[in-house]
C-alpha cells in the first residue's frame, strides 16, 4: 500500500526525497505509479523493477500542472509513446471523503488528459461507475443517453440514488496496448424540501373570513431529488400565529401545534375554541381552516414543519401569511416562472439572485371573470426584530426596471436591486380587483449574499496566445458553497466578451485569445458562482496578449503535410486531449488570430476595402491586381480555410454538458466561423449541426438558467447562425470566392463511385451547361450543385435554429422587454407586445430598416391570445435561393419579422388591399453607385433635326417585374422639361398625336433636392414589358410660365411641333429596384410586393399585404 502523505511531502514506501505536497496517485497496467506532485508542479512516475523495489523514473520528463489546474503544460516523452496521464477535476482518492452532490444537481466530473505518442493521438476513454457499500464492486449502468466515451462525464439531477460512487476513467492509446486510469469517489446526498403550504409557494394570500383555508403540504411541497413528493414519508405538524402581534404559542420553548390543547398565557392561539380546523386524511398531509375560524381585519402566519418518517433529523418547515378580510375574494397565487431562481429558506421569503430578473406569474383561482383590472406593487423591507415581523414601504419608482405592472406576469430586471445594494428584503404583491371586491397575494424574497471577500489574480502579465495564464481566484466565501469559476475576455467593448474557461476550482490555467490589434491589451473578468446560481464578478489586471504567428503557420503546415508532423504538432496535441476547456480556449484563441490575420491581408492589398472581408466587393473581379498579390491572397485565404475545417473537427468529440459547457463552445463557434469567406461545407455543415444542438440543449435548459445566461448564449448562436448562412450563400451570391477544398471534394471521385450507379456526381447532365460537357465545366458546375445542396440544409437548420432560441427567449421576455443583438453580422430584436399596441399602427425599427404596421392590424391577426413576439432580423446578405434571381439579390440586405404566438408557432397574415405593410430596406454599402451620366444635348442644337424630343432606350427584360428610377441634373438650375415614356415603343407626342404611356413636367421651381429631378415607375407598371423608350424635351419661357408658374391652375400637357432646343446640358443616371420574398421552398417571388416612391440609392421601399 502506498499512502499519499501530503503535509509530509511523501508517498509512504516510495522515495520521498523529491516529493512536495504530493495529492494523488494511480497505477498503470505495468504496475508503475503515477503521483500527483502538487508544489513540483508535474507527474512523478515510480517504475517497477524486477527485484519488487521502485525506482524514481527523471522527476523532470513529465511536469504537468497540479492537481489543482484545468491544464496540462508541456513535456518531452522518454518513449515514443508515453502512458495517458489523468487527472480528474474535482477528485477525491478515498472512498471515506467522498466529494458530496445533491441529488437534485448535475454531476460533472472533467479530466485533464496527457499523452504523447509520435505515431498517433488516437485514444478511447471510458467511463466505468461502481456503487460502493462496503467494497466498491458492483457496476452500475447508466442511461444510454449519458456519455461515457468522452473525457468528461456528465450526469444529470436525479440519476443516481443516494449513496458513495467510484467514478473510473480509462484511457487507452488506440495503436497501443497502454492504458492509464483514475479514480474519483463522490457521493450523492439528499436535496432539501420545499414545503409549500399552497400552490407556487406564494408568500402571503387574502381571504374573506367566511372562507374555508386549504392547506396541503403533502401535494404542493417540493422534492428536488423525486420527481413528485412522496407525502406518505413525511409528519406534519401546524403552527399559527397572530402577525404583528403574538409569536408563536409554545411552553418551555416548545411550540405548540394548533390542535393542542395546552395555552401559552402570553401568545395567545389563532384557533381559540380549537374547533376551526380539520385534517384531511390520517397523516394529516392536508390541513383545512374552517369559515368564521378567524378574525376579519388581522394578519396570520401558519408554519408546517415536515419530519422524515426514516431519519427525524431531515426536518424543513414552510409558512404562509393570511390577510383576512370582511368581503370573500378568489384565491390569487403568485410563482416564479423560473423555479430555480426561487429558493425557499424555510421562512416567510424565497432566496433571490441580486444578478438576475425576476419573473413572476399570477394566477386567479375560482370565479375570476369579472376580473377589472390587475396592478402590481413593488415593496421594500426592514425587519422588526423585537417584534419578529417585517415592516414593508412602498418602493415609487415605477421606471424601465418593471415590465408588465398591469398584466398577470411581473418582470423586474436586475438592475433594481444592483441599483439599491443596501435593501436586502424586497416584496412583490399582485392586487386584482373585481366589481364589489379585490383580492391580493405576494411574494417576499430575501436576497442572496453573493462571494464575497475574496480576489483573483492572473499570471503572468504577458506572453501569447500559445503561453498557458494561471488564472487564481482565493479566499471566496459564500455560505451556500462556491459552485464555479468562468473566465470572460474582451479587448474594447465590454459587451463583446467571450467566455474563454469555467473551472470548479479556483485556481486553473488557461490559453487566452490574443488583445487589441493595437495594443495586445486583452481585458479579463472573472464570475464567481455558489449553487444557488448567485454571482460576483470582479474584474482581473488586464494583460497583454499577443500573436504567434510562427506556431500558427506550423500548426496550418502540419495540418497539410504527414501524420507524424501532425501529431507532433503541440497545438494538435492539446486539441487531442479532448477537455472541453482545452479545446475550446485553442479554438477561441486560433480563430481570433486568423480572423485578425483575414483582415490585415485585406488592408494590404490596394483596392480592396475591409467590407471585403466577408464579402467581396461586386467590381472586386474587375480590380486591376498584381497576379502574385492576388494568388497570394488566394493561398492564404485557403490555408486559413483549411485550418479552420480542421479545427471544427475536434469540438464534434466535446459533449453538452452544463449551460457553462453551452456558453464557451457557442462563445468559440461564433468566433470560428466570424470569417465568412473561409467556411468551406464540412466546416458549415459540423457548426450548423453544433449550433443546432447546443440551441436544442439552451431550450432543454431554459426553465433551469438565468434570464442573463439565455442572452448570452443566444446572442452568440444567432451570430454564428447569421455566418453560416452569409458564408453559404457568398460563392452562390459570386461575393466570395471558391475555396480549393470545396473543389477538391467535389470532384473527387466518391468512395461508392463504383457501387451507387444512381449517384448525382456520376450524372454529367447535372453539371453541364447546356451543350457544354467540358471537364472544366462540369467540375465548376459540380461545385456549384453541391454548394446550393448545402444551402438548403443550411437555411433549415438555421431556421430551426431561431426557432429554439426564440421559444427559450420568450420564456423569460415579459411585455414591453426586447431581446437586440448589433453586431457587424447580424441585426436582431425580441419583443413582447400586446394586441392592443398594434392598433394604432406599429413601427418596428430593424437596425438602419424599419417596418410600418398599418392602422387596426391587431384585427388581422388569427389569435386569441392578447400577448405575442415579434422577431426581426436582418441580415447583411439576402440568400441565394433557389430561383434564378442571384443577380438582383447579390447586393441586397433581408429583413425578415416574424409574429409568433404564446405556442411559439408563427402567424399568417394578410391585411386588406388598402392596409400594406410598408418595409424599407437598406442597401448593401458595398454596392457602388455610379455616376451620372453626361449628355451633351447642347451640341444638337447646331445640326438641323425634326426630333421634338431627345430619346432613351432601356431594357427592362427581367424574370421579375422591377421598378424603374430617373435622376436628371440640369447643369443650370433654371431649366424645366418635360418627360414623356412609351413601353415596347417609342412615344409620340405632338398636336397631330398621343402615343404615350405617361408623361410629366420637371419644373425649376420645384427642385430642392441636389438640383436633380427625379421620376418613378412601380413594378406593377412595368410588369409584362420588356423594354421602355422616353423622351426629354426642354420648355420654352411661355411653356414654363404656362405650366409651372404658381398661377397655373392645372399643369398641363405642354404640346408642340417645334423641333427641341437645349440651353443646357444635363446628366442622367436610372437604376432598377425590385422587392421580393422567400418562401418556404426558398424560392424568390415577388407577387403581392409593391416597390414605394421612396426608394433612393440608399434603401427600397416595399409594400406587402401578407407576411
Amino acid at each position: 500500500m502506498y499512502i499519499a502523505d501530503t503535509n509530509n511531502h511523501r508517498i509512504v514506501g516510495s522515495a520521498s526525497n523529491q516529493l512536495s505536497s504530493p495529492q494523488g496517485m494511480s497505477f498503470d497496467s505495468y504496475g508503475n505509479m503515477y503521483i500527483v506532485d502538487t508544489n513540483n508542479r508535474r507527474i512523478q512516475k515510480l517504475v517497477v523493477s524486477c527485484d519488487n523495489t521502485i525506482s524514481t523514473a527523471n522527476p523532470t520528463t513529465e511536469p504537468t500542472s497540479p492537481e489543482q489546474m484545468t491544464s496540462i503544460r508541456n513535456h518531452t516523452s522518454i518513449l515514443p509513446c508515453s502512458l495517458p496521464m489523468i487527472v480528474l477535476i474535482p477528485t477525491s482518492s478515498a472512498a471515506s471523503s467522498p466529494i458530496q452532490f445533491r441529488r437534485s444537481e448535475d454531476i460533472s466530473i472533467v479530466s485533464i488528459i496527457t499523452s504523447t505518442c509520435n505515431n498517433s493521438l488516437s485514444l478511447t476513454t471510458q467511463w466505468t461507475i461502481r456503487k460502493c457499500i462496503i467494497t466498491c464492486i458492483y457496476q452500475i449502468q447508466l442511461n444510454s443517453s449519458i456519455g461515457t466515451t468522452f473525457s468528461e462525464i456528465y450526469i444529470p439531477k436525479q440519476t443516481l440514488p443516494y449513496g458513495v460512487y467510484q467514478l473510473i476513467l480509462t484511457v487507452t492509446l488506440m495503436n497501443t496496448s497502454s492504458s492509464s486510469s483514475s479514480t474519483v469517489y463522490i457521493e450523492v446526498v439528499p436535496s432539501d424540501i420545499t414545503v409549500n403550504l399552497i400552490s407556487y409557494g406564494t408568500s402571503m394570500i387574502t381571504q374573506g373570513y367566511n372562507q374555508d383555508i386549504q392547506f396541503d403540504p403533502g401535494q404542493y411541497s417540493i422534492d428536488p431529488d423525486e420527481k413528485i413528493f412522496n407525502l406518505f414519508n413525511w409528519e406534519y405538524r401546524y403552527y399559527c400565529r397572530i402577525y404583528g402581534l403574538y409569536e408563536y404559542p409554545n411552553l418551555n420553548n416548545s411550540l405548540l401545534t394548533v390542535d393542542d390543547l395546552r395555552i401559552d398565557p402570553y401568545n395567545p392561539s389563532c384557533l381559540s375554541n380549537r374547533t376551526g380546523f380539520q385534517f384531511y386524511n390520517a397523516i394529516q398531509s392536508s390541513l383545512t381552516i374552517l369559515s368564521n375560524s378567524l378574525q376579519s381585519n388581522r394578519t396570520y402566519q401558519f408554519m408546517v414543519r415536515i419530519t422524515n418518517r426514516q431519519n427525524s433529523s431531515l426536518q424543513s418547515t414552510g409558512s404562509l401569511l393570511i390577510k383576512v378580510e370582511q368581503l370573500s375574494s378568489p384565491l390569487v397565487l403568485i410563482g416564479c416562472v423560473i423555479e430555480t431562481m426561487c429558493v425557499s429558506n424555510s421562512d416567510e421569503f424565497q432566496l433571490l439572485n441580486p444578478t438576475t430578473q425576476v419573473a413572476l406569474f399570477s394566477i386567479c383561482d375560482g370565479n375570476c371573470t369579472v376580473n377589472l383590472n390587475i396592478t402590481w406593487n413593488v415593496y421594500y423591507g426592514q425587519m422588526n426584530s423585537s417584534a419578529n415581523v417585517t415592516q414593508w414601504t412602498l418602493f415609487n419608482q415605477t421606471n424601465l426596471w418593471f415590465f408588465g405592472m398591469n398584466t398577470t406576469n411581473f418582470t423586474v430586471t436586475n438592475q433594481l436591486f444592483l441599483s439599491n445594494p443596501q435593501i436586502d428584503l424586497w416584496k412583490f404583491e399582485v392586487v386584482y380587483t373585481f366589481l364589489m371586491t379585490t383580492s391580493s397575494s405576494s411574494l417576499n424574497f430575501l436576497l442572496n449574499q453573493s462571494p464575497s471577500n475574496g480576489s483573483c489574480r492572473i499570471h503572468p502579465f504577458n506572453g501569447t496566445i500559445s503561453d498557458w495564464f494561471t488564472i487564481s481566484c482565493q479566499n471566496w466565501f459564500d455560505q451556500n458553497g462556491i459552485k464555479d469559476y468562468t473566465l470572460y475576455a474582451w479587448t474594447n467593448n465590454p459587451t463583446e466578451r467571450m467566455a474563454i474557461a469555467y473551472s470548479s476550482i479556483s485556481t486553473y490555467e488557461v490559453r487566452l485569445p490574443m488583445g487589441d490589434n493595437q495594443t495586445s491589451l486583452l481585458q479579463l473578468s472573472v464570475q464567481i458562482r455558489d449553487h444557488l446560481d448567485c454571482v460576483t464578478e470582479v474584474n482581473v489586471s488586464s494583460v497583454i496578449v499577443r500573436r504567434d504567428t510562427a506556431a500558427i503557420n506550423d500548426f496550418i503546415s502540419a495540418i497539410q503535410n504527414s501524420s507524424s508532423e501532425l501529431s507532433n504538432n503541440q497545438i494538435v496535441q492539446l486539441l487531442a486531449s479532448r477537455n472541453q476547456n482545452i479545446v475550446v480556449q485553442i479554438l477561441t484563441s486560433i480563430s481570433q488570430q486568423l480572423n485578425d490575420e483575414s483582415v490585415q491581408q485585406i488592408l494590404s492589398i490596394d483596392g480592396l476595402s475591409t467590407s471585403s472581408i466577408s464579402f467581396s466587393s461586386v467590381n472586386m473581379h474587375n480590380l486591376v491586381l498584381n497576379q502574385s498579390v492576388l494568388t497570394e491572397y488566394q493561398t492564404q485565404l485557403n490555408s486559413r480555410a483549411t485550418a479552420r475545417d480542421y479545427l471544427i473537427t475536434f469540438i464534434t468529440k466535446l459533449p453538452i454538458t452544463t449551460s457553462n459547457s453551452v456558453k464557451i463552445q457557442s462563445s468559440s463557434l461564433s468566433q470560428l466561423t466570424k470569417a465568412t469567406n473561409e467556411l468551406t461545407r464540412s466546416t458549415l455543415s459540423i457548426a450548423a449541426d453544433r449550433c443546432y444542438h447546443l440551441a436544442s440543449a439552451l431550450y432543454l435548459m431554459r426553465t433551469q438558467i438565468s434570464f442573463e445566461d439565455i442572452q448570452s448564449v443566444s446572442t452568440d448562436l444567432v451570430q454564428c447562425a447569421a455566418n453560416l448562412l452569409s458564408a453559404v450563400n457568398g460563392p452562390l451570391q459570386e461575393r466570395t470566392m471558391n475555396l480549393d477544398l470545396d473543389s477538391s471534394r467535389a470532384n473527387t471521385f466518391p468512395q461508392d463511385y463504383d457501387t451507387d450507379l444512381d449517384s448525382d456526381w456520376s450524372n454529367p447532365n447535372l453539371f453541364a451547361d447546356g451543350d457544354d460537357f467540358s471537364w472544366e465545366t462540369i467540375q465548376k458546375n459540380r461545385n456549384v450543385y453541391y454548394q446550393k445542396q448545402s444551402f438548403n440544409q443550411i437555411v433549415q437548420q438555421v431556421n430551426e435554429l431561431i426557432s429554439l432560441i426564440t421559444s427559450s427567449l420568450n420564456t423569460h421576455l415579459n411585455i414591453g422587454q426586447r431581446f437586440l443583438i448589433d453586431s457587424s453580422q447580424v441585426f436582431m430584436t425580441l419583443e413582447i407586445t400586446t394586441l392592443q399596441s398594434l392598433t394604432n399602427g406599429f413601427v418596428l425599427q430593424i437596425g438602419n430598416g424599419q417596418v410600418q404596421l398599418p392602422d387596426n392590424f391587431s384585427s388581422f391577426l388569427d389569435i386569441l391570445d392578447q400577448k405575442l413576439s415579434i422577431r426581426s432580423i436582418m441580415e447583411p446578405l439576402a440568400p441565394f435561393g433557389n430561383s434564378s434571381l442571384s443577380s438582383s439579390t447579390n447586393l441586397s440586405r433581408l429583413i425578415s419579422f416574424s409574429f409568433v404566438d404564446q405556442n411559439q408557432n408563427e402567424l399568417s397574415i394578410r391585411t386588406m388591399t388598402n392596409k400594406s405593410i410598408e418595409i424599407n430596406i437598406p442597401r448593401d454599402p458595398n454596392l457602388l453607385i455610379p455616376s451620372m451620366i453626361l449628355q451633351n444635348v447642347t451640341s444638337m442644337n447646331s445640326t438641323p433635326h425634326h426630333l421634338i424630343y431627345h430619346y432613351h432606350y432601356l431594357n427592362i427584360t427581367s424574370n421579375f417585374p422591377t421598378s424603374i428610377h430617373w435622376q436628371i441634373q440640369p447643369l443650370s438650375p433654371n431649366v424645366s422639361y418635360l418627360f414623356i415614356y412609351k413601353f415596347d415603343g417609342v412615344p409620340q407626342l405632338n398636336t397631330s398625336m398621343k402615343e404615350i404611356d405617361g408623361w410629366t413636367v420637371f419644373c425649376s421651381s420645384n427642385l430642392i433636392n441636389e438640383s436633380i429631378y427625379t421620376y418613378f415607375l412601380d413594378n406593377q407598371r412595368t410588369l409584362n414589358h420588356q423594354s421602355i423608350i422616353f423622351g426629354l424635351r426642354e420648355l420654352n419661357s411661355t411653356e414654363v410660365n404656362r405650366t409651372c408658374s404658381s398661377n397655373a391652375s392645372t399643369k398641363s400637357l405642354p404640346i408642340t411641333n417645334e423641333p427641341f432646343h437645349f440651353t443646357s446640358n444635363y446628366q442622367m443616371r436610372m437604376y432598377s429596384s425590385g422587392c421580393y420574398y422567400l418562401d418556404e421552398n426558398n424560392q424568390w417571388k415577388s407577387d403581392g410586393l409593391i416597390v414605394g416612391s421612396l426608394t433612393n440609392l440608399y434603401q427600397t421601399q416595399c409594400y406587402s399585404r401578407l407576411i
